[in-house]
């Protein structure tokens, strides 16, 4: 964590590193043909329908956020999963960073990516954070910094903030009565059973805590998408 981001108030969480190893065990070990699947065209079930549905929905609301227009611009797809993301960035003409602590997802998401694209596409398996991938005209963020308490967060935006010249465009999960009574179920499981558990943040609360903090200037909730089992809210730290 830099020296001017302070931890926000009341902030309890597993480090940062510990929590992204626990990501990458589980999406390259043990998740990654149902993710492979959730993010194609194949069928699935009404559960996985709606999560798919909102994903979709927030794609597009994060992607309206950046412009029309991406030519010539250096954009990170911060935690990129199985490309969905990437291949609109890149299609808008942006030279794209592709990153995913997963390998299996990295290699997914390399084959799908459409003919005429990949050489505006670099595909990276490791730490979103890394600073070796350079400075950026936006990043966007796409739940991967769902598992993350606000002191990670903190650190993550103010180091993305001091690599980016534009928008950076990130999610949440929002303190809901639905994802609050799921965080609890999760913590009852063994921890060798546990798929990675979403932190969930209000949204509001997170944006004072954070600029109180000094890791953003600025931070705005832009919307939340609710689709069945998806609940994400997109926030941005603008320009």
């Amino acid at each position: 964590m830099s020296e001017s981001c302070r931890s926000p108030a009341n902030a309890r969480e597993t480090p940062y590193e510990g929590t992204r190893d626990r990501v990458e065990e589980y999406f390259d070990r043990t998740a990654t043909g149902v993710w492979a699947r959730l993010t194609s065209d194949a069928p699935v079930s009404w559960v996985r329908r709606t999560v798919r549905a909102g994903r979709d929905r927030m794609r597009a609301v994060m992607l309206s956020r950046l412009p029309q227009d991406l030519t010539g611009a250096r954009v990170l797809d911060a935690g990129c999963g199985a490309g969905q993301m990437t291949a609109e960035l890149a299609a808008r003409g942006a030279t794209v960073v592709a990153v995913d602590v997963s390998p299996r997802l990295i290699e997914i998401a390399r084959r799908r990516l459409p003919e005429g694209l990949p050489g505006r596409v670099a595909f990276v398996a490791g730490d979103m954070l890394d600073p070796d991938h350079g400075a950026f005209d936006h990043v966007i963020a796409m739940d991967s910094l769902i598992y993350y308490g606000s002191v990670d967060i903190c650190s993550a935006l103010s180091d993305l903030s001091g690599r980016t010249s534009g928008r950076i465009v990130f999610t949440v999960a929002p303190r809901t009565p639905l994802l609050m009574a799921m965080w609890t179920a999760g913590r009852l499981f063994p921890k060798a059973d546990r798929a990675p558990v979403m932190v969930p943040h209000a949204p509001r609360t997170l944006s004072r805590d954070l600029r109180r903090a000094g890791c953003v200037r600025h931070l705005k909730v832009v919307e939340r998408v609710s689709s069945g089992f998806y609940i994400s809210t997109c926030m941005e730290v603008p320009e």
